[in-house]
This record gives C-alpha cells, structure tokens and sequence, in this order.
C-alpha cells in the first residue's frame, strides 16, 4: 500500500570533522531528531565535494584523517521541521541548511499471507 502526503525535506549539509562538544556534530544532529520525534535521519557520507571555502574535500589514499562532505537528510511534517529548526541553533553548523517542500510516499508493507499452520498461532 502506499502512502502520499506533503512534507519537508530537512537537509544539513556538514563536514566529517565538524564536531560540538568533542562529539561529531552529525551525531548530535541525529540524535536530538531521535528525542524530538522525528520520522527518521539518515547520514550520507560523500567522496568529494566543496563549500564555502572552496577547498576540494576528497578521499585520500594515503591521510588517515578524512574530511569528507556529509549530508544528514530528515524527512517529517511542515510542524515538527520546522520546531526543530530551533534545536539547532546551539550547534553552531558552519554549513548549509536546506528545507524543500517535497511529496513523500511511504510503501506500507500489507499483512503477509499466512500460508503454514504456524503462522495463524
């Protein structure tokens, strides 16, 4: 079954090191969503890009220290996007922060068939 209703599309644009309080800032991030209700927060990690510097971030066979561009993505209603702007303020992200109005369709998985004796228990 599916799904459709408007929402927002929260897109926090960062980098690998950006920490807040000796804790990735990604983390901190994924974790307030979690305690505000949020549907879900995925974390992306990319191979290469750039900002505001216009330094080049890039994978690098031979650094052990990686500052690779990352994208945490939290999809949710209009209301609960938008308060939870106000819990980010703290962070003090030095990137950029995208909201997008998009239409979002969830596939509900229907009942599975009960086809063996034991799946009626």
């Amino acid at each position: 079954m599916k799904v459709a209703k408007r929402a927002l599309r929260l897109s926090i644009f960062l980098g690998e090191g950006d920490n807040w309080r000796h804790r990735p800032t990604y983390v901190e991030i994924v974790r307030r969503a979690h305690k505000a209700g949020l549907a879900g927060a995925s974390v992306l990690r990319g191979i290469e890009g750039y900002g505001a510097s216009s330094h080049i971030h890039a994978q690098h066979v031979f650094l052990l220290r990686e500052h690779l561009p990352l994208l945490v993505v939290i999809v949710d209603s209009e209301e609960k996007i938008r308060a939870f702007l106000d819990r980010l303020d703290d962070l003090e992200i030095s990137g950029l922060v995208v909201v997008d109005e998009i239409e979002s369709i969830r596939y509900v998985a229907s009942e599975p068939k009960r086809t063996h004796w034991w799946s009626s228990m």
